[in-house]
């Protein structure tokens, strides 16, 4: 018999009520308004998002950069630090203050202890503007910029002013890399016209659905050219 979902903490927000629940020893889940963000037994495309973005940037000198937007669980983060340098420095752009707690707390073993890494530094912001910060003309570009939000691009998206996803954010994300650079999102289901704008704001770019049966979702990597 499957045991009951426990709720070991929950934060209202502007956007609801935000949940943490917990199964057994390793299984969690995070949800908003009852509805289900993040699955710690669905999360394929977020490792496979973590690891390939991160493995494209990471033998780029003198030491690469890479901005995660969304930390989550901890596990894109975490599939991205296994695949950089000991030298490389993650900048973790999370909204919520609580998801970092939970993060340093009941999560912390899932995700292997990912935020205390001595490479990553944690800003409590909207990744959003992490980007726009990185194109300003004196900052320090990124190498890799990983998108992983529990909304990805869809038929839903403003294609010019979505914050990740429009065209203008698109723009600012070429201002945030460096030449060369890569942008990992997360999907949830491929979506053309994100595509094409991608196309449009000069990236090269290819659509990954991790995985065999079951709920494949999409990672899209994109490359400044």
């Amino acid at each position: 018999m499957a045991q009951p979902w426990q709720t070991i903490d929950k934060t209202e927000t502007p956007a609801g009520m935000l949940e943490l629940r917990k199964r057994g020893e390793r299984d969690f889940l995070i949800l908003i308004n009852n509805r289900v963000l993040m699955n710690s037994r669905a999360n394929r495309s977020e490792l496979a998002l973590g690891e390939l973005a991160a493995s494209a940037a990471s033998g780029r000198p003198p030491a690469p950069r890479v901005l995660v937007g969304g930390l989550g669980m901890g596990l894109t983060l975490r599939a991205a630090l296994d695949a950089l340098p000991a030298h490389a420095r993650v900048i973790v752009a999370e909204i919520n203050p609580v998801i970092v707690e939970w993060c340093r707390g009941p999560l912390a073993d899932l995700s292997g202890h990912a935020v205390r890494d001595a490479r990553v530094n944690i800003e409590i912001r909207d990744a959003a503007a992490a980007i726009a910060a990185a194109g300003e003309p004196a900052a320090a570009r990124f190498d890799a910029i990983v998108i992983d939000l529990y909304e990805g691009p869809g038929s839903g998206t403003d294609a010019v002013n979505d914050p990740f996803y429009g065209t203008r954010a698109l723009s600012r994300v070429q201002q945030a890399l460096a030449a060369g650079g890569v942008f990992g999102v997360w999907g949830e289901n491929p979506d053309p016209g994100f595509e094409r704008r991608l196309t449009s704001a000069g990236f090269s770019w290819e659509r990954l659905r991790p995985g065999r049966g079951g709920l494949r979702h999409v990672v899209y990597l994109a490359r400044k050219r």
